[in-house]
């Protein structure tokens, strides 16, 4: 089974409304001939309206960076995965690292997340990772495997259709560092076991995505290996150069 590539920008904190909308003007010039893979971009919450409005009719979809597990309450703060899909996103990123590190982010809260954004009609994009002190003590797949299976605990296969897992090892987002070729295939052909053991199927049609300081010019390389089906690019989604450059780098 071919599985179509994914291209997603994580945007972080940062751009206002003002950038925000200025850099997806210059993404949809860019890409506007891309038709062999996916693309989507995940603004801070402030202006995903904005850009949603701005990418209709485009070949890029919008996502959220993070949502609240209930649907709606006394939870001030939050923003919840109906509401994402209200103002037009159809991905969600669910447990990235800086999630886990900075603010407090479980398994068990993680796999909240994942089934509200399945309840909302959202595509999840699952994030898992270790840390340098992990890699370094021969626990890679042990910690990966962890996240993956708290993440996923209790849902059946025909739930997890729409599922995308992203392979990001911390000590590589932001630092410039970047998994070779063979530490990130390793990886990524673990989660590929790891859902294969769940459905045959699942497992060839459920895309992985690297993550780790991607860049136009290691992009196809990564791409390149066999369980590799795209990135989720966090500081060179910034710049319409770079993350077209990306886009095109297959």
């Amino acid at each position: 089974m071919s599985r179509r590539v994914l291209i997603a920008g994580n945007w972080k904190l940062n751009k206002t409304v003002g950038e925000a909308l200025e850099l997806v003007k210059d993404l949809k010039r860019l890409t506007a001939n891309v038709r062999d893979c996916d693309i989507a971009v995940a603004p801070v919450y402030t202006a995903l309206w904005a850009v949603g409005e701005q990418l209709k009719d485009s070949n890029i979809a919008l996502a959220s960076q993070e949502h609240y597990f209930e649907d709606g309450g006394a939870f001030t703060g939050t923003v919840s995965a109906p509401m994402c899909r209200d103002v037009g996103c159809t991905y969600a990123i669910v447990g990235h690292s800086e999630r886990r590190q900075l603010f407090g982010e479980t398994l068990e809260s993680s796999r909240k997340r994942l089934d509200a954004a399945l309840r909302a009609g959202l595509r999840p994009i699952l994030c898992v990772g270790e840390t340098l002190e992990e890699r370094e003590a021969g626990k890679t797949n042990d910690v990966v495997g962890a996240q993956f299976e708290g993440a996923l605990e209790g849902f059946s296969v025909d739930l997890l259709k729409d599922l995308v897992v992203a392979y990001e090892p911390v000590w590589a987002i932001g630092t410039g560092k970047v998994a070779t070729t063979a530490q990130a295939q390793d990886v990524h052909a673990v989660i590929r076991e790891r859902l294969h053991a769940r459905d045959s199927m699942l497992a060839e049609s459920t895309r992985i995505l690297y993550g780790g300081s991607v860049k136009p010019d290691n992009a196809a390389e990564l791409l390149a290996c066999t369980d590799i089906d795209g990135a989720l690019v966090g500081g060179a989604s910034l710049k319409a150069d770079s993350f077209s450059g990306i886009i095109k780098a297959r």
